[in-house]
């Protein structure tokens, strides 16, 4: 069994699919919507915009448009540039792992999904929930093409299974930290710096200053972290700093931090007045927390991986997902996709080839048992 899947599984890995390539994404979405399509679900092919590829959406053969169901979100975009496949990571099996661009986040998880809604109908296994599977393609840069229709489909779902990799040695996910970007420009007075130094207001002195806030508001006991990854500035050592810039990255544990948090950022003053600090950007995806609903999800899930012989846990992270989105709007549990031993956008990307039958079997008994 797990032959037959890893085949599978590699079909789909070896087409590249790097979210910023939109040809090559298609080239993905049409093995998505042919494989599909072969197996008899109703498929619809969503049209990219923005230079994104397309979205498909996958749809059991029951169920009515109206009736509360259960949404599988998966991507088929990478973070892997494209000839990785043929460089640094071709697909290979080495022992127990089988290794690839995308095989764990998400290819993988998306995969099974599929390989499950295919069993169930070439079965006639008539879930109590019709099944609605949303795979999209720019995941991986912020979902900015997909977000609508994911929230469109998450209205209208009574649970939220995300195939994103599992954590921790097989861990599923039940709670994300919320994400917020920020771009901040501050603009001083250029002057030589040697003869006219004190008419100078330099903008990288103030962005340093305003960079000790922003790294200072990381509070780990609440769960709020800022990183300002980017900075440049200036043009020359003997100038004055006329301008500089920096992206900030937040993440957030709850609504009520990441309201607060976010306010701050947006609102940063100047130290020097003679500085202009311009600050644009906010919340990218909202906070997931462990809802009650979620908790209960997540129970069913151990029950029945009990019931098939292995332990499953759950864990909370920092990173997101379009789990982030939805999770308000339906019990959603992400994090049901391939062990792929947290190696997920290196170039040693793998997944546990030992660990796909369970793996499988859970999305599948899921799926047959939500009601």
């Amino acid at each position: 069994m797990p032959e037959k899947m890893l085949e599978g599984i590699r079909s789909w890995v070896e087409i590249e699919s790097p979210s910023l390539n939109a040809d090559l994404v298609n080239r993905m979405a049409d093995k998505v919507e042919a494989d599909a399509s072969a197996a008899g679900a109703r498929v619809e092919r969503i049209p990219g915009r923005d230079g994104c590829g397309d979205h498909v959406f996958v749809q059991s053969p029951w169920g009515e448009e109206d009736e509360k169901g259960i949404l599988i979100l998966s991507h088929y975009d990478t973070v892997h540039a494209e000839g990785t496949l043929t460089s640094v990571l071709p697909f290979r099996v080495e022992g127990d792992l089988a290794y690839g661009p995308g095989i764990s986040d998400m290819k993988g998880g998306a995969y099974l999904a599929f390989a499950a809604l295919r069993e169930l109908i070439a079965r006639g296994n008539r879930t109590p929930l019709p099944i609605r599977h949303l795979y999209v393609s720019d995941e991986e840069i912020g979902s900015l093409t997909s977000r609508a229709r994911i929230e469109e489909e998450a209205k209208r779902a009574k649970y939220v299974l995300v195939t994103e990799p599992a954590r921790d040695g097989g861990r599923c996910v039940t709670a994300r930290k919320g994400t917020a970007r920020f771009d901040i420009t501050i603009h001083g007075r250029a002057a030589h710096a040697g003869s006219r130094h004190v008419h100078g207001r330099s903008a990288i002195k103030e962005m340093a200053r305003q960079i000790l806030d922003l790294e200072n508001m990381t509070d780990y006991e609440s769960g709020l972290t800022v990183n300002v990854g980017v900075v440049s500035g200036g043009t020359r050592p003997n100038v004055v700093a006329y301008e500089c810039k920096a992206e900030v990255d937040m993440r957030v544990p709850n609504p009520a931090v990441a309201e607060a948090a976010v306010a701050k950022v947006l609102n940063l003053k100047p130290y020097d007045p003679d500085c202009t600090i311009t600050v644009t950007g906010g919340l990218n995806r909202p906070p997931y927390e462990k809802l009650a609903g979620i908790a209960d999800l997540f129970e069913t899930a151990r029950g029945l991986a009990a019931t098939y012989g292995f332990q499953l846990d759950d864990v909370q992270t920092g990173g997101c997902s379009d789990g982030n989105f939805t999770a308000s709007y339906a019990p959603t549990l992400d994090g049901l996709g391939v062990d792929g031993q947290g190696s997920s956008h290196s170039h040693s990307e793998r997944l546990v080839v030992s660990t796909i039958p369970h793996r499988a079997l859970l999305l599948e008994r899921l799926m047959q048992t939500l009601s």
